[in-house]
C-alpha cells in the first residue's frame, strides 16, 4: 500500500434517530442513520410505517385501504 493515500481508521460513533448508538471502527466522523437494529422492523417485529405522506399513503387512498383493511366493495349490477 502506498503511503499517505489511505484514510485515517478511527473509532466513531453511530447514532440512529431512535436514540441508540453504536461505536464502530470508520473513516468518517459521527455517522447519522435514520434506522438501525434496535428499531427496524425486521428485528423488532413491530410493523410500523416509516413512510407517511409518501408511496404508501397514496396506495392506500387509491385502492381504499384503511389502517391496513381494505373497505367493502358494493356488488355491481348487470354482471
Amino acid at each position: 500500500m502506498k503511503p499517505g493515500i489511505h484514510p485515517n481508521y478511527e473509532k466513531t460513533t453511530i447514532t440512529c434517530a431512535c436514540g441508540a448508538s453504536y461505536e464502530v471502527g470508520s473513516t468518517r466522523k459521527g455517522v447519522r442513520v435514520d434506522i438501525c437494529a434496535k428499531c427496524h422492523p425486521f428485528f423488532t417485529g413491530v410493523q410500523k410505517i416509516i413512510d407517511t405522506g409518501g408511496r404508501v399513503e397514496r396506495f392506500r387512498q387509491k385502492y381504499g385501504y384503511l389502517e391496513g383493511e381494505k373497505k367493502e366493495e358494493t356488488p355491481q349490477e348487470g354482471r
